[in-house]
């Protein structure tokens, strides 16, 4: 539903996304006792009471990474965002001027629920979970993060695709006041991805809110951003405004600057190298020798049936 807020409220004074849930959600789903009482602070309208929200969500045992996770430090401040820029500081660097509260998530196209859903519609605190995930970028890097969010399956489920939709289309956020490298130019903003659909009802993909049991930094892709651990980094779409259900398949940001470099479906894959470099190994963040690609960046056993029968060469 659409979230109307009166204009002379302070943007302090609104509750946070993480925290917010109205009082049915809270009746429906808490229990009484020391339950209810637990569950009450997240009627607090503060920042306190978000962050122990994310620090008590569950640690899921679902298909996580066995690598250790990489610090804090790390996966803040290296990152890919060209809206703040080119160089991996960047977002680091300017995107804390980013407006993130309130926010919205248009829905539209194939689907019997389309409308501008706020953040607190997406997701609700009592259905968080950390789940700790490789993430490989196509340039041959790689960390390990403990993010924090549901399961996409659960979104698309409450907004029910219709039988003609194939293909799910993400768009970012696109603010030039607010995002330094919008006004440089570069590809065709606003940043789009996409996902079959199939593949976004995947258990592995999941819509993140936070990491490290902390709401996602602006350099990471705050409010909401996509992971989808078994592709290459720049399918997992930073700062989502819109999600448009379709039966053809959607344009994408890197896939239109260069289609022989970037594929739509962009799945780590060591035996296909990108056409200035080889994806065979790769870098992990803080350790000095390189280590060999996993197929589907180590997910194999449970993705690889998503394309069974697929030239992975071709459908790169």
């Amino acid at each position: 539903m659409l979230i109307k807020r009166e204009p002379e409220i302070r943007s302090s004074e609104i509750t946070p996304e993480l925290v917010y849930r109205s009082r049915r959600e809270f009746l429906r789903t808490a229990g009484v006792g020391a339950v209810g009482l637990a569950t009450s602070s997240m009627w607090l309208g503060d920042d306190l009471a978000a962050q122990a929200v994310l620090a008590n969500v569950k640690k899921s045992t679902y298909m996580v990474a066995d690598d250790k996770p990489h610090s804090y430090e790390d996966i803040t401040s290296y990152n890919n965002y060209y809206e703040f820029g080119t160089q991996k500081s960047d977002p680091a660097r300017y995107a804390g001027q980013l407006t993130v509260k309130p926010w919205t998530v248009k829905v539209d196209g194939l689907v019997a629920k389309p409308a501008d859903y706020a953040l607190e519609d997406f997701i609700k605190p009592h259905q968080l979970e950390e789940r700790t995930y490789r993430f490989r970028c196509v340039e041959a890097w790689s960390m390990v993060i403990p993010w924090v969010g549901i399961p996409l399956a659960d979104v698309i489920n409450r907004v029910q695709p219709d039988g003609k939709a194939k293909y799910v289309e993400f768009t970012t956020l696109m603010r030039p006041s607010e995002m330094p490298g919008l006004r440089g130019g570069g590809l065709d903003w606003p940043y789009t991805e996409g996902l079959r659909l199939d593949e976004a009802m995947h258990p592995l993909a999941f819509l993140a809110v936070g990491l490290y049991g902390k709401e996602l930094p602006n350099q990471n892709g705050a409010p909401i951003r996509l992971v989808v651990p078994w592709k290459y980094g720049f399918k997992n779409i930073k700062s989502i405004v819109r999600m448009r259900f379709t039966e053809e398949q959607p344009q994408t940001a890197w896939n239109k600057a260069n289609p022989r470099e970037y594929g739509f479906y962009s799945n780590v894959n060591p035996t296909v190298d990108h056409p200035r470099w080889s994806q065979a190994t790769e870098r992990v963040i803080g350790q000095l020798f390189k280590r060999k690609t996993l197929m589907f960046n180590g997910y194999a056993d449970q993705v690889a049936p998503l394309y069974k029968g697929m030239d992975l060469k071709k459908f790169y």
